[in-house]
């Protein structure tokens, strides 16, 4: 019997992490609060309250783990201040607002080729906001005991697909399972699957341009509902990635020493299950997956030893970790790598991914704001100035309250994250964000330069013509016409007789500043002819004015 067959994964636990980009007014410089709306709506998801704002005596003993793993500025991000850090004007409540639903308790699978389903129980569902970045994740966590390891495979390689990519002659669609459904607790079907539904797919992706999400994800996700679609809702979204979603997978093996280089291998880069005995690649490519992809500081494929049987695996889309059944090092519920697993691990994999889907929102704002711009429209010049001046205070928000690249002095921890960042190239996608960013705005100071010079230019114009009136009534007095005599109704005809006729011309000087203003540049310059001054003069009037 092939390994993948005889292999038994004791307990199997799968957390899928969606990102999508909320929708909001590209041009609204109001802070978007989706968690309002959420709070006020009648719908399955409730606002989580932290167990640090709960009125109890004290924290429990594995939060109170969790917290100290990260440095003072991630923990200020993740948990807010105490209340005498919110009372003195520190940085106040956490910026995330999580939100979750118990009506969805299990998931039924029907994988390829096979006939009896698979049913996993639904650990949680939870949904994540942040404070001022458009953008949400969809957790969920499924787990299992005694799976076969190619149902375990199968499993994480289809589980997680938002639409098919393609379908096969017999209809079935391209790397998604053959059904999943949601199950509340009497194991009635709530929402199920799509993916067959070919017509549908091609129709929405033909009017739209943008994929259409399977059927029980939008069950999930409700009250959000997909932007292009027709659906009604305050809160809308679109995908930001691949249509796989980010995952990380837990899987404690009865005897993990069975387990073959292909078969971590297969593990490690979520790819269908297939022979042990083989590569999902060639030997070249995979050449480097060991130095590239895993951290063994407890794992020795010699030893398998309480300290040396655990691998994780990282390729920044996957995160997965195998160990034995056996150890309480791996297993233990409150200090082993299970519950690292479900806290520590968990918030970096969210952290990470969590830059990484705002940094593309960012990057997905400047290109909507330069496909909408028309350089031949005021309006729509604007309009675009806006987008770009807001998309640059949220980005410098963003820098100082949300972009780290440590969270944590913890070894393990610190080496994970930045396995995360360096596999996610995080850092790269920042500077080039940032390089964009201050291009944008070094765009925007020059046009502002530049419109400033022009004023100046025009009120140098018109201040120049106005000096030849300023110094002739100077120089001859105000007392050539003697209106001592007249009476006021005469003094004030003769104010308006002269303030309308001086005002027309000063606007009217205005209306030909630029022109005027070429003009006296070729009158003040010494090397141009007689003939080229008139030209000057004659083109105040006539001809296009030069740019």
């Amino acid at each position: 019997m092939n390994n993948i067959e005889s292999s038994i994964v004791a307990d199997f636990r799968q957390t899928l992490l969606w990102p999508v980009q909320l929708i909001s007014e590209s041009n609204s410089q109001k802070i978007q609060r989706p968690w309002d709306i959420l709070k006020a709506e009648n719908c399955a998801w409730q606002e989580i309250q932290d167990e640090f704002s709960l009125a109890k005596q004290s924290l429990s003993e594995v939060r109170y783990q969790e917290f100290v793993t990260f440095m003072p500025f991630a923990q200020r991000f993740l948990y807010g201040e105490g209340k005498h850090g919110r009372e003195s004007g520190g940085y106040g409540e956490s910026p995330l607002h999580i939100f979750s639903r118990s009506d969805v308790s299990q998931v039924r699978i029907t994988l390829k080729h096979e006939n009896a389903p698979i049913v996993l129980k639904v650990a949680h569902i939870e949904l994540y906001f942040f404070f001022d970045i458009d953008v949400a994740f969809l957790a969920l966590e499924v787990t299992g005991q005694n799976i076969k390891l190619n149902h375990a495979m199968d499993i994480l390689y289809r589980l997680g697909r938002t639409y098919p990519n393609y379908w096969e002659e017999n209809g079935d669609a391209g790397h998604c399972a053959k059904s999943i459904e949601w199950l509340d607790k009497q194991g009635n079907v709530l929402s199920r699957s799509d993916y067959q539904d070919k017509t549908r797919y091609l129709a929405f992706v033909k009017d739209n341009h943008v994929p259409c999400v399977s059927l029980h994800w939008e069950f999930l996700m409700d009250p959000l509902v997909q932007h292009y679609s027709s659906q009604e809702g305050q809160i809308r979204y679109r995908e930001i990635e691949y249509q796989r979603m980010p995952l990380m997978a837990y899987l404690a093996f009865e005897d993990i020493s069975t387990l073959t280089r292909g078969d971590m291998i297969r593990l490690g880069l979520v790819t269908q299950p297939w022979d042990s005995d083989t590569l999902p690649f060639t030997e070249e490519f995979l050449s480097n997956f060991e130095q590239k992809h895993c951290y063994d500081r407890y794992w020795d494929s010699n030893k398998f030893d309480p300290w040396s049987s655990t691998r994780i695996m990282c390729t920044g889309q996957n995160f997965i970790v195998v160990g034995s059944q056996h150890h309480r090092v791996y297993t233990n519920d409150k200090t082993g790598i299970k519950r690292n697993y479900q806290n520590q691990y968990f918030l970096l994999f969210l952290i990470a991914h969590f830059q990484k889907a705002a940094l593309l929102m960012l990057s997905d704002r400047m290109v909507q704001a330069i496909s909408r711009l028309n350089i031949e429209d005021e309006n729509s010049i604007k309009a675009f100035r806006q987008s770009i001046r807001n998309v640059m205070g949220v980005f410098l928000r963003f820098t100082h309250r949300y972009w780290f690249e440590s969270v944590s002095d913890q070894a393990v921890a610190k080496d994970v994250f930045s396995m995360m960042h360096k596999q996610l190239d995080t850092v790269d996608l920042f500077k080039k964000t940032r390089s964009r960013i201050m291009d944008m705005a070094e765009y925007l100071e020059g046009e502002e330069i530049k419109r400033q010079a022009d004023t100046v230019v025009r009120l140098t114009v018109v201040t120049i013509l106005g000096l030849i009136g300023t110094m002739t009534s100077g120089l001859l007095g105000m007392n050539i016409f003697d209106f001592s005599q007249a009476s006021s109704l005469e003094k004030f005809s003769y104010f308006i007789g002269i303030f309308i006729p001086v005002g027309i011309l000063t606007f009217y000087t205005v209306v030909k500043s630029r022109r005027l203003s070429l003009f006296l540049d070729a009158l003040s310059n010494e090397n141009t002819g007689l003939l080229y001054k008139l030209a000057k003069l004659k083109s105040v009037w006539f001809g296009k004015v030069e740019n």
